[in-house]
């Protein structure tokens, strides 16, 4: 399994939150949900993102939008327009199940579809810090035909509509990504663009599929077919860190996400990353992190309830 792969098969969405507004005239909504990943799109009509940080980004009819962080964020027909309405979980949810939905009428001039990943343990970490704040795929190079069905199965009600949607999000999120990393101005992180080198795509590899395995450079080189030399050099140039220095963040990173997606304990999430027990995982967590793994798992957000 490739890098992207191995990041984008954690994400799972389960009981994502879904909202459409129609807007017309003059309108700003500030969205405080909390969401670790949020997906917008405009059905119609233009809207600016207003980050909490960063210059706002323009998003046109059909572009998606990919949004990362918890801070609040705020859509408006201008950036200069001062937000009338504060979006919170609350406001995605109707009764507490289904897509929240409020406006001026279904004929409004703009229509806003948003998305928001809720739970802890559904999106990678290491995904999630290789994204900037606020990414737009323009409509032109979006996969329509998904797109087009969330817009309409989240318009539905019906059994079965959450699952179907959080199942779509999921595959929207999936494809907007391939395609913007794919994308030059996206600067995409060393490690994916690592893939157009068959050694260290192959080294990435095996790392990915075994990291509970005791990898050396040397048992690493011989696995890939070349020397110890020229695996460091090539790894070192093309993912910008020596391979053992990279086996040793992805193992932090597949412990943070499953400290926090799981109730494993310690000592079996210390196996399963490629540590001897729960003590040298807790160093290595804390060298790596700054906090120790039962620490991390206990300041987890809570999954966001509609």
């Amino acid at each position: 399994m490739d890098v992207l792969s191995e990041l984008l098969d954690g994400v799972r969405a389960r009981g994502a939150l879904f909202r459409r507004t129609v807007m017309d005239g003059s309108w700003s909504l500030r969205f405080a949900a909390g969401s670790p990943l949020t997906l917008a799109t405009m059905v119609r009509g233009r809207a600016w993102i207003v980050p909490a940080t960063g210059e706002p980004v323009a998003v046109e009819t059909g572009d998606i939008a990919v949004l990362r962080g918890r801070a609040p964020y705020t859509v408006a027909d201008d950036p200069a327009t001062p937000p009338h309405a504060v979006i919170g979980s609350a406001e995605y949810c109707v009764g507490g199940s289904g897509p929240g939905e409020a406006g001026e009428g279904p004929d409004g001039s703009a229509l806003l579809l948003s998305g928001a990943y809720t739970g802890r343990g559904e999106i990678s970490e290491r995904l999630l810090r290789a994204l900037p704040e606020v990414l737009v795929l323009p409509g032109a190079d979006c996969h329509r035909t998904l797109r087009d069905l969330v817009v309409e199965a989240v318009a539905a009600d019906g059994p079965g509509q959450q699952v179907m949607c959080d199942r779509l999000l999921d595959l929207l999120l999936l494809s907007t990504l391939r395609t913007w990393f794919d994308r030059s101005e996206a600067h995409a992180p060393l490690w994916y663009r690592a893939l157009d080198d068959p050694v260290v795509d192959h080294a990435l590899r095996l790392l990915h599929d075994d990291p509970a395995r005791p990898w050396t450079v040397a048992g690493l080189a011989a696995a890939t077919g070349v020397s110890r030399a020229a695996l460091a050099r090539r790894f070192t140039a093309q993912v910008g860190e020596p391979p053992m220095t990279y086996l040793a963040t992805w193992r932090i990173a597949l412990a943070s996400d499953l400290l926090r997606g799981t109730d494993a304990t310690v000592g079996s999430i210390a196996g399963k990353v490629g540590y001897a027990n729960a003590f040298a995982l807790s160093v290595a967590f804390k060298r790596h992190r700054g906090t120790t793994p039962t620490e991390h798992r206990a300041t987890a957000p809570e999954r966001v309830q509609g």
